[in-house]
Formats: structure tokens, sequence, C-alpha cells
């Protein structure tokens, strides 16, 4: 009878995981779940080893273990249904007269749940025979519901990146705030500037829809190692924070929409990995760095002011979201985009794996790009 419990127990528990992380599609507020164990007993040894690594075997390594965990998290499911059938088969088989022992269960369970159909041990009694029915017929619906559930995930993964490839030519590499506004200075500039921060918008509402749905979705990383969807973000939250502060532009409206929508983004993600914002993180936006972005942006034609309200206006919005991107950070270990580069970087899109394309990077500033692009 114990066997039949602890069993039960482990499908019935095995089965709501599953459940909730593939099918249900919101974000589960008990605490205590298998797969959320899962992940924080291999992401945290994970991250700790990445830190012993220099930088460019370091962001291969993490990029592996997004889509590993995933293979081996259904590994793990499929065991512990195996396991549960097996103790259900050895309590069942104490009416069996040849009683096949533990161990002879758990691979009667394995041959079952794979429908491998060996018939080198059967099942006797009727509680057996209907166990194994029921155990196959889940096997064969588990092993279908992951190669569908595969499809959906790489989609997402794919949606996401596609906007984050295109903001490199439009905010550079990594994407920055003030990249971002010289990029779109002149006759032009803003209306630019209103269309990206609609197409944020919903890229963020999007983003937010996908990964609570499938958080391990978080887990993927870019194609380049200065780029990733929390960079995206952040250089979004600042760019609209400044105008929205600082400016009476036409966008401003737009802007203030885009930053509520990845700033819930932002919230509701630092909730799904418990990721818990502090008071120690570093200042990504100093005096002095704050007036050589207001510099900058005055000689591309920006009229951004500069009075005590407005700038305590910008740290008030900065305080709204910045405290969940650095927790973010820490848990994912992504690093955040400053505000302004220190010195100018190449594009992703000026180089290649044969090198810089000739001319590209020496004649052309990537903070300097015509208007006619955009």
């Amino acid at each position: 009878m114990t066997y039949t419990i602890v069993g039960f127990l482990i499908v019935a528990v095995t089965l709501l995981e599953a459940f909730e992380t593939i099918i249900l599609p919101r974000r589960v507020t008990r605490r205590f779940r298998l797969t959320r164990l899962f992940y924080i007993s291999t992401w945290r040894p994970w991250r700790a080893v990445a830190h012993l690594l220099r930088a460019k075997p370091r962001e291969t390594f993490i990029s592996f273990y997004g889509p590993l965990s995933l293979l081996v998290l259904f590994a793990v499911w499929a065991t512990l249904l195996i396991v549960g059938f097996g103790f259900m088969y050895n309590s069942a088989a104490r009416y069996d007269p040849t009683h096949p022992g533990l161990q002879t269960c758990f691979y009667l369970s394995g041959t079952t749940f794979f429908t491998l159909g060996l018939g080198d041990v059967t099942p006797h009694t009727s509680a057996e025979r209907v166990m194994a029915v029921f155990e196959s017929g889940l096997g064969f619906g588990f092993l279908a519901l992951i190669v569908s559930y595969l499809p959906v995930i790489y989609q997402a993964f794919s949606k996401r990146e596609v906007s984050i490839v295109l903001l490199d030519a439009r905010a550079g590499s990594p994407p920055t705030a003030g990249e971002l506004l010289q990029r779109h200075g002149g006759q032009h500039g803003l209306q630019a500037i209103q269309v990206l921060f609609q197409d944020w918008e919903r890229w963020s509402a999007e983003l937010l829809e996908s990964h609570i749905s499938y958080p391990v979705v978080a887990y993927f990383r870019s194609q380049h190692s200065n780029e990733s969807w929390l960079a995206a973000l952040t250089a979004i939250l600042d760019t609209t924070a400044l105008l929205v502060a600082t400016s009476d532009s036409p966008c401003s409206r737009q802007a203030r929409l885009t930053f509520a929508m990845c700033r819930h983004t932002i919230v509701d993600l630092s909730q799904v990995f418990h990721a818990q914002p502090n008071d120690r993180d570093p200042d990504r936006l100093p005096p002095a760095e704050l007036t050589r972005l207001r510099t900058s942006l005055d000689k591309c034609g920006y009229q951004l002011r500069e009075d005590d309200a407005s700038t305590e206006k910008l740290n008030e919005l900065r305080r709204m979201y910045e405290p969940y991107l650095h927790a973010l950070s820490r848990y994912l270990f992504v690093t955040l985009p400053p505000w302004i580069l220190q010195k100018t970087i190449t594009d992703n899109w000026k180089t290649s794996a044969w090198g810089k394309i000739s001319g590209m990077a020496s004649h052309s500033s990537p903070a300097v790009i015509a208007d006619d692009h955009f």
C-alpha cells in the first residue's frame, strides 16, 4: 500500500509539473515546484562555473544551458513517471504468484512507457494490466507533447531575436540610449523613434507573454555576446525614460506607453525568476555621465530640459525599473549596457567572421548614421 501511495504521488506531481510548464499559459505562483527546483539546482552551479571562464568561452558555455536544460528536464520527468509507475506495479504484483522484484517492475514500467512491447516481462493481475494500458497511452502522449513543444520554444526564441538584431544598426552593439537617439537625430528622427517605440511596445508585450508561458526561453542566449533581450529592453527603457522626463517632443506620449509596457515586462519577469532587487547596485547614470549624454544629444539637435525638476523626474523613472534590471542581470548573468558608450564600438553588422569589412569600420563612426537610413 505504501508503494502505491508513493508511486501515485510521484506520477501526479510530475504530470502537474508538465502541465504547468508546457500547457498552462500563465505564471504559477506556487513556491514549491519541481521544475523550479530543477532550474535552481542546475543554473546556479552552471553560472558559478561560467564565472571561472574567460569572456569568449564563458558566453559559449552559458549558451549551452538553455537547450540542454530543456532536454534534461524532459528526461527527469520521464524518469519520475517510470519510477512512479514502477512502485505501483510492485504494489499491484503482490497478488501475482511469481511476484517480480522492484527492479523488474521498473523495467516493466520503462518498456511500457516507451511502448517497446518486448514481451519478456508482462503484467499478470488485472490492476497491472490496467496500469500498463494507462502508462503506455500516457507515455505516447507525453512524447508527442514534447515533440510539439520544442518547435514552440524555438519559434518564441526566433521571434524575440528578430527585433534584437534589427536594433543593432539603430542603437549600436551593445544597444544604448545615447546611440539610439544620436542615430535618429535629424529631420525625420523623431518620427522614426515614434515608430520604433510602437514596435517595441508590442515586442515587450510579446516577450512578457512568451517568457511567462515558457520561462526557459529566457535562458536562451542571443547570437552575439554583446546582444541580449535584457540589454535591448534596457536601451528602450533608458531612451523612453529620458524623453518622458526631459522632452516635450511629439513622440513623448508613445514613449510613456512604451515605458509602461517595458517596465511591466521587467517587473513581472523578475517575479517569475524570483530575482529580488536591492539597494546596493551601482549608479548607471551618475551626474557626470548625464551631462555628457545631454551634451552629445544637444549636438544632434535635441532640446532636452536640464532643470532640477526634469532631472528628478528622470531619477524617479529610473528607480521604477533599474533595480529590476540589475536583479535580472545578476540572475541571468547578463551585462547591462551603459546609457552612453565610453568609446566608439564597431557594430555587429560591420563585422564578419573573416574580419572587419574593408573600409567600413575605419571610415565610419557607429555614432553617426544618416537619418535617411531610418
